[in-house]
């Protein structure tokens, strides 16, 4: 890799699944400071792609470098947790670290610092998210991956979630890698913007990738109509998503 801050550099990607090809010749840098997002249609590969760059799946063809011993944080879409199972967001945490005080710095960061005792499998999707953002954040990570990170939350949910991740991106350096189908927010919360439909369609800067033909043929004409969304204001959110007094 010539750039320094490249954390992946993966060039010409195919993968099969019989005779169908998943991936079809995909080229993707993921750098340092970069917040790249992953958009496209159901079955277009999205996952793939990201389990590909994980060392996951195993490609056909091309090449993948990564940065040497490159740490990586994964935040699944869904959990997968036994309902009776009596587990705490403070035991959930320990297994990826020890430290109860790194723990609780981790929570407060993310907003969820008032859930240390709750159960897991009674969290909001909200609650859930910004946990499981936490335990991310306790790898102290070069990159963070998030398959649909919003999912489940509401529309000022998300825009949180989004501010939230670009200070976490800011602070620390990471690279973060998104797949995401919340187009609205999508443009005004990422660096670079790929379009995959098991090739590349298009790619670059959100307002680019707004008008390019291919885009709007994947999402349809009203997908132009998107402004880009902005979230500033003065006031803040409790984890429901209702203004809080304090």
């Amino acid at each position: 890799m010539n750039n320094k801050n490249t954390l992946i550099q993966a060039r010409d990607l195919t993968v099969l699944s019989g005779q169908q090809r998943i991936i079809d010749g995909v080229s993707i840098d993921i750098n340092k400071r970069e917040i790249v997002t992953l958009i496209g249609p159901n079955g277009s590969g999205k996952t793939t792609l990201i389990k590909t760059l994980l060392d996951l799946v195993k490609v056909n063809s091309g090449t993948i470098v990564r940065t040497p011993k490159l740490s990586v944080a994964y935040v699944p879409q869904q959990l997968q947790l036994d309902p009776i199972m009596p587990l705490t967001v403070e035991a959930l945490l320990k297994l990826e670290h020890n430290n109860l005080d790194e723990i609780k710095a981790k929570l407060q960061r993310t907003g969820a610092n008032k859930l240390l005792h709750n159960q897991v499998n009674q969290l909001s999707g909200g609650e859930l998210r910004r946990v499981l953002l936490a335990r991310a954040l306790l790898k102290n990570a070069e990159l963070l991956v998030l398959d649909e990170p919003s999912v489940g939350l509401d529309f000022t949910g998300q825009a949180q979630l989004y501010e939230l991740l670009t200070a976490i991106r800011d602070e620390t350096g990471c690279g973060i890698l998104l797949v995401s189908h919340d187009l609205h927010l999508v443009m005004a919360s990422t660096d670079k913007v790929i379009c995959l439909n098991h090739h590349i369609c298009c790619e670059g800067k959100p307002d680019d990738i707004n008008q390019h033909p291919e885009y709007l043929r994947l999402f349809g004409n009203n997908a132009a109509a998107i402004s880009v969304y902005s979230h500033h204001h003065n006031h803040k959110h409790g984890l429901d998503g209702k203004v809080c007094n304090h």
